[in-house]
């Protein structure tokens, strides 16, 4: 007969505590042996080249701005569009819209966008970043500028900016006039066209209250 395998009986108790004692007690030796290597990996100098897990990262061939290239023909990296592409975003067909000029090349009487309320919110939120700061809240051209820097800014409610034509003020805002720089690029057009619908409401308010008031209040 074959003898059967020899029974094998657990550790005690008390055993078995030491053990995971003991394996705690290795964990965390070897997990604070880790920190200062990983610090000194980190911030510690050295006089050998740096070790590249994956060097195509940092070296990898690529043509950045502004420079030259063997590669093309006429010696830069950058290349034009394809003659006849549109950029998204690009295709100005409204004149109107983007130039604030007719067809005939004159200013626009009136913004040839609707005045709704979503286009006076957004007209009035982007007054606040860009127009308040010199024309104050009101439009009096009394802004921080020219309280503390005695900046001459216009007022919206002389009589020659209420008789510009909306396409007028749309140029300006777009080229920019005597002290007052372009808004070309901070400012979209539609935005410019909201600036001017919310312009346009404090004039009216204006004028509103003056026809309202008594003889000799303004």
């Amino acid at each position: 007969m074959i003898a059967p395998p020899p029974l094998k009986l657990p550790p005690p108790p008390r055993l078995r505590r030491t053990r995971r004692r003991a394996s705690r007690v290795l964990g965390v030796i070897v997990l604070t042996s880790f920190i200062p290597l990983a610090g000194c990996a980190r911030g510690c100098t050295s006089s050998r080249p740096p070790i590249h897990l994956n060097p195509s990262m940092d070296d990898q061939p690529k043509a950045l701005p502004q420079t030259a290239s063997t590669f093309f023909y006429d010696g830069a990296s950058m290349r034009q569009p394809v003659p006849g592409t549109v950029a998204i975003g690009g295709l100005k067909e409204d004149v109107a819209f983007f130039t604030g000029k007719g067809a005939d090349g004159q200013f626009v009487a009136t913004i040839p966008v609707t005045a709704d309320e979503a286009l006076l919110e957004r007209g009035r939120q982007r007054y606040v970043i860009y127009c308040q700061p010199c024309h104050d809240a009101r439009g009096d051209g009394k802004g921080i500028l020219f309280q503390r820097g005695s900046v001459p800014t216009a007022t919206f409610h002389q009589e020659k900016i209420l008789k510009y034509p909306d396409g007028q003020i749309f140029d300006v805002i777009t080229n920019g006039v005597g002290l007052m720089p372009a808004y070309r690029w901070p400012i979209p057009p539609a935005d410019r066209w909201a600036i001017i619908a919310y312009v346009r409401g404090l004039q009216r308010d204006r004028q509103a209250r003056a026809a309202s008031a008594p003889a000799g209040v303004k």
